[in-house]
């Protein structure tokens, strides 16, 4: 078979050669040539076989491009001269740069008056949302610490709106007489309950206060009454007991009408620290004279006693006992209740005052005697003193005067005070 091997030769002639010497070789040829039985079909398919994988490697060795790799050299050839096409002058560039000639240009003068887009690197960014023109580093920093802490304080205004106002109330105190066998002759401190009622109708939490003993014998303790003041969004005081004469520099008072020299001491102090934390005040009946002695002023120690020409401002009928009132023009009580100028309101109160301290207003006088039934601190935000009893009057009452009007007027401050 040395004879037949195809030589190296290129091209269909070599191809050819090698096919015809391949089918030389094989066994059915050979058979023909002997005379002999030619091959069973088994042998002959082997033998097909043996030819394709000799003409596949003839076509490998001898470099024959397949249809594949002449698509691919065709695409090519395309798309370089689409490209060149597209841009002539690159092209132009490109040839004299492979013949070793200048570009065309090349050692011109450049020409000013053609515009020229900036390199992509000079052009201007817009600036982030956050940014302004000039900013630096530090003024951004600012800015962001700055919106922060005007969320922390949005969510604690949020919280401190929302939580429910809590109102003090100052103590009654009640005083044992030598000998008295009730709770051992134990000094007690209580609040009146329709108090707690008629404040509580709005919503608002009532805590009484209790007197600060700084020395007490069993219980020492550091809270004092500017820890409520603190705390506490306004102030009630209660009724009671008659203000003590001392309290407002009258030594020669009557000793039939002693007073409480200590709950004065107390409710005082407590009065002060309130207005010093900017929180609202309202007194009824002795919470109006204390405002009054408070600031200087004075009081009739009794009424029927010192201004005979009086109407009866107390009787044994307690809180059925009624008279009628007057609002001055331009008071806080006047605007309270527009349309009205008198008002019928109940009255349990043989003290009243009687020399007006500094820097109050008169809101309310009787309408019979003239005697002073409310007041107004002016240089605070709310201050104010009622002679009756508002927590006695009925909401939604047509004879008596219904006072929620002062009660929401009192908590509006309170709401609005205790930032």
């Amino acid at each position: 078979m040395s004879e037949n091997t195809p030589t190296n030769a290129g091209g269909s002639g070599a191809h050819s050669s090698s096919i015809s010497s391949v089918e030389t070789d094989t066994p059915a040829h050979a058979a023909r040539q002997s005379g002999a039985a030619e091959p069973s079909p088994e042998a002959q398919a082997a033998a097909r076989a043996a030819t394709d994988a000799l003409e596949s490697t003839s076509a490998v060795s001898t470099g024959a491009p397949s249809p594949s790799d002449a698509t691919r050299t065709a695409e090519h050839h395309e798309a370089a001269e689409q490209r060149a096409s597209a841009h002539p002058e690159a092209q132009q560039s490109q040839q004299a740069a492979s013949r070793g000639a200048p570009p065309p240009g090349f050692g011109a003068p450049p020409d000013f008056d053609v515009p020229r887009p900036p390199p992509a690197s000079a052009v201007a960014k817009p600036l982030p949302a956050y940014l302004k023109q000039g900013d630096s580093p530090w003024s951004v920093f600012g800015r962001t610490i700055a919106a922060r802490a005007r969320r922390l304080f949005d969510r604690a205004g949020q919280r401190i709106t929302q939580r429910t106002l809590r109102i003090g109330v100052s103590a009654r105190i009640f005083h044992p007489e030598p000998g008295a066998r009730g709770l051992r002759g134990k000094t007690l401190q209580y609040l009146e309950e329709s108090v707690a009622n008629w404040v509580m109708s709005r919503d608002v939490m009532v805590f009484m206060i209790p007197t600060v003993g700084h020395q007490g014998m069993l219980h020492p303790s550091n809270i004092r009454l500017r820890d409520y003041a603190k705390h506490l969004d306004g102030l009630l005081l209660q009724g009671g007991a008659d203000v003590s004469p001392q309290t407002y520099a009258v030594a020669d008072g009557s000793p039939e009408w002693p007073g409480d020299r200590v709950r004065d001491m107390y409710e005082l102090e407590l009065l002060h620290e309130f207005i010093e934390s900017g929180k609202p005040v309202l007194g009824i009946c002795r919470g109006c004279q204390l405002i009054n002695v408070a600031f200087g002023g004075s009081l009739y120690q009794d009424i029927a006693t010192e201004v005979p020409t009086a109407d009866v401002h107390v009787s044994e009928h307690y809180d059925q006992h009624r008279h009628a009132v007057h609002f001055p023009d331009g008071s806080t009580l006047a605007s309270m209740f527009p349309g009205r100028r008198e008002a019928i309101v109940n009255s349990i109160h043989h003290q009243a005052v009687k020399t007006l301290g500094r820097d109050l207003n008169i809101e309310a006088v009787s309408s019979g005697d003239g005697i002073v039934e409310a007041l107004r601190y002016r240089r605070a935000p709310f201050v104010m003193g009622v002679q009756w009893h508002p927590e006695f009057h009925r909401a939604g009452g047509a004879e008596l005067l219904d006072c929620t009007p002062l009660l929401d007027t009192f908590l509006r401050a309170a709401r609005e005070t205790r930032f």
